[in-house]
């Protein structure tokens, strides 16, 4: 019934009357805690947790004292817990009692990851944000902005409020995101004009290295989206002067991200990735990252599926990416709310092209059972994509949140599969 009526009311009336509210209330309530710290805050499509996590372990590098929240974490003073919340920004109640947790403990700054929802809902109001980061803005969420137009207008809030700003050139139109900070720190993988721009670029499944003004960097990240996001955690460490050491040890020593590019070990000799790609650009980057590491006469075999109650226009564009350069698709559940999980699949099979169902393309409603037909079809050198969840510890289905840890499902499935023949 609340989720009815909540669809009744439009949602800027719900932001004048209860967004705002609520977050003036919790950043008066808690003391203005952002406004006693140095906050970082990063926004934008794809790679925000990454770069999130990668700036946070940067400035533990540098030997200061930091608290980070991101989509899959909540770190203060090394010290971290699950984000549970299934939210990238928390309500400003919970965002204000972070900040407030961080001062006390002692916290010198804050990284922040930033949603266009926290920013159309006020949830970050009060926080005064030493710099921000846009890492891209391409399609997501029209479910709720309606337009992209209106998706970058929420974007730019962020760097409305914030000192600096560090923009990434390979974006499309970073323009409107130059002309908001008074100053800007550029960075790009192809633009040589970018303050930070890197070249020399080398990568496989377990290490990306590259160069910047002559210095070397390695990342056990694989990816070109994840050298973006590494020159953007560069880029910000320029901002705040941090030194040149303390930025190659956070690149160097940042092992895999749970659930962003993270590979599952297994003695079959198949490449397994667990990645939280939901955007038809996220789905791009993924597949230009694996193409060129994918053997001749392998297979590439990809397990996702697409959330209910969101943006249902980019379903059929993934469905078209991806048999455009899988060879083996199976579509499956992935956090339908209240949508009927069988016409979500209808929507993504409408862009899928040249697949045979049963050879090819296959649909299996449970999860696990969709992982089990991938691991089963997986031989020697092929490539396993199994995305959408991520490090997510739920899967919502109407009001209920039932358990769910996308790589435990894996590693119990590679367990039960017959023992292979030396």
């Amino acid at each position: 019934m609340r989720h009815f009526f909540s669809q009744l009311v439009p949602q800027s009336i719900k932001n004048i009357l209860w967004h705002f509210p609520q977050a003036v209330l919790a950043a008066y309530w808690y003391g203005f805690p952002g406004r006693k710290l140095k906050v970082v805050g990063i926004t934008g499509t794809n790679g925000k947790t990454t770069t999130t996590t990668l700036i946070g372990r940067m400035l533990e590098a540098a030997g200061k004292k930091v608290a980070m929240a991101s989509t899959i974490a909540m770190r203060i003073n090394g010290t971290e817990r699950v984000n549970a919340t299934k939210f990238t920004t928390a309500s400003p109640w919970a965002v204000q009692r972070f900040l407030r947790d961080a001062t006390e403990q002692g916290c010198e700054y804050a990284v922040l990851e930033v949603s266009s929802h926290a920013l159309d809902q006020h949830r970050v109001w009060g926080i005064h944000f030493a710099a921000a980061v846009i890492t891209n803005v391409t399609r997501e969420h029209l479910d709720y902005h309606h337009t992209l137009e209106q998706y970058r207008e929420a974007k730019e809030k962020l760097f409305q409020v914030a000192d600096r700003g560090i923009v990434n050139l390979d974006m499309e139109l970073p323009e409107t995101f130059l002309r908001l900070t008074k100053q800007v720190v550029t960075y790009s993988t192809k633009q040589r004009a970018a303050d930070v721009f890197a070249e020399d670029i080398n990568i496989d499944f377990h290490l990306s290295r590259f160069r910047v003004d002559d210095v070397s960097f390695s990342l056990s990240l694989p990816g070109l989206f994840n050298i973006e996001n590494a020159l953007a955690m560069i880029a910000t460490g320029r901002v705040l002067a941090l030194p040149l050491e303390a930025l190659q040890q956070a690149l160097r020593e940042t092992g895999g991200i749970p659930g962003r590019m993270e590979l599952v070990p297994n003695n079959r000799g198949i490449d397994i990735v667990i990645d939280y790609a939901v955007t038809p650009d996220a789905f791009e980057k993924l597949y230009a990252t694996v193409l060129p590491l994918k053997i001749p006469g392998t297979k590439i075999i990809h397990v996702f599926g697409a959330c209910g109650e969101r943006d249902r226009g980019k379903r059929p564009i993934m469905g078209k990416i991806a048999s455009k350069y899988a060879d083996v698709i199976i579509l499956t559940n992935e956090d339908p709310y209240y949508e009927d999980a069988e016409k979500i699949l209808d929507e993504i099979q409408a862009g899928i092209e040249r697949k045979k169902e049963g050879e090819s393309f296959f649909r299996i409603f449970d999860r696990r059972a969709a992982i089990r037909q991938a691991l089963e079809l997986a031989e020697q050198g092929d490539i396993v994509l199994i995305t959408g969840k991520g490090a997510e510890e739920t899967m919502a289905l109407g009001t209920k949140r039932i358990p769910w840890k996308e790589r435990r499902v894996i590693e119990e499935e590679l367990v039960k599969l017959p023992q292979q023949v030396a």
